[in-house]
């Protein structure tokens, strides 16, 4: 979540009004799924849209400055300061093998059934038994591997 910004809070650097109205809607959507309902969903369903919209928004930030080369390394860097986008699954991005990571949380083995295993979208599709429907507990996800 941007941290919110107040007359102590240094200006954001060039370029940022070119970006401004989609992080605009990001916060929009971001404040709509935090308001949505959550009768009849299980616990961890009602956070998946606000992580979806988290790493969509990250997602964005990041092919702005490493894919497209659109925004400047200041700007990226304010972002990532601000909040606009999570460094560390940014981070893991850059890395092979996850380049579509849908979130750190699935990578990670202490909150996982067995021992050192990782979240069940991790597996690639080829690995699966056919007809198996794979979705994330933590975030909704239906595969995020590479080779998926």
């Amino acid at each position: 979540m941007p941290k919110i910004r107040t007359n102590r809070t240094k200006k954001p650097p060039e370029g940022y009004e070119e970006i401004e109205g989609i992080l605009d809607d990001y916060a929009k959507k971001m404040r709509d799924a935090e308001n949505e309902s959550h009768e009849g969903k299980r616990k961890t369903e009602s956070l998946w849209p606000i992580i979806r919209i988290s790493h969509t928004r990250s997602r964005y930030i990041y092919e702005l400055y490493h894919k497209r080369e659109a925004i400047s390394k200041e700007l990226y860097d304010w972002l990532l300061k601000q909040g606009y986008a999570d460094a560390n699954l940014i981070a893991k991005w850059k890395k092979t093998g996850y380049e579509k990571l849908c979130c750190v949380r699935c990578i990670q083995t202490r909150d996982m059934n067995f021992q050192g295993s990782t979240c069940i979208c991790r597996v690639p599709k080829a690995q699966l038994k056919t007809g198996t429907v794979v979705e994330c507990v933590h975030c909704g996800c239906r595969g995020c591997s590479s080779d998926s």
